[in-house]
């Protein structure tokens, strides 16, 4: 899953105003903030197998520290814990927790049995992407709820913040269209450092929201 992530970090600005967009989009995407870090480190390991699936060409056959659900746990409680540390939001604490772990439950929706419950398995998923217009629906479905859920929590404060918030919106759906129907990458090492990239995403969400406004006061 891509734009069904973003589309719920857009979609809980609405039950956390005070949290900016970047932090709900660095928690949804945090595992596959880590992966690419994780790939080019040696760390985890990912096969390109043309035809594997009908819109991913990815083996997904070692990933437990960035994509398992108990690492998933682990990693939401401490960045949960660190927003707090920062903000002494406890709302905002708990929903950036509950996104950094929501990625496991959205990936077990679109991949093949191979989302790690433990490090060593078992391994889950409901292969969902075998399916384009599964595929299309669930994820682009998800999105347009968040950007509709987000559009109604937050008011532009200038003209920035609607070119910007727009800009990213359909930023994000070329590069998932790209990916979902063009060619599959051409070595690992490339997916990687392609991978990298979601990090400018996260910075775009922190730029987007000093431009906007909650529509509602933020709760703590």
């Amino acid at each position: 899953m891509f734009v069904g992530h973003f589309g719920l970090g857009f979609a809980a600005k609405r039950i956390a105003p005070a949290v900016s967009l970047g932090s709900l989009f660095l928690a949804v995407e945090f595992a596959d903030g880590l992966w690419p870090i994780f790939l080019l480190a040696g760390v985890e390991h990912v096969r390109i197998v043309p035809g594997l699936m009908k819109t991913s060409a990815l083996d997904f056959y070692d990933y437990p520290w960035s994509h398992s659900l108990i690492a998933l746990v682990i990693w939401a409680a401490i960045v949960g814990a660190a927003y707090f540390a920062a903000s002494r939001s406890r709302r905002g604490a708990w929903v950036v927790a509950a996104l950094v772990l929501s990625h496991w439950f959205l990936d077990v929706c679109m991949h093949r049995p191979d989302m790690p419950v433990l490090p060593g398995g078992p391994f889950v998923g409901l292969s969902l992407w075998n399916s384009v217009p599964a595929t299309l629906l669930i994820e682009c479905g998800l999105y347009a709820w968040g950007v509709g859920l987000y559009l109604q929590a937050t008011r532009p404060r200038d003209r920035t913040g609607t070119i910007s918030l727009w800009a990213l919106v359909l930023f994000v759906l070329v590069l998932w269209l790209a990916a979902l129907f063009g060619p599959p990458p051409p070595d690992v090492r490339a997916l990687a450092i392609g991978g990298l990239s979601g990090w400018l995403l996260i910075a775009w969400g922190y730029w987007i929201d000093r431009h906007r406004a909650p529509r509602i006061a933020g709760r703590t």
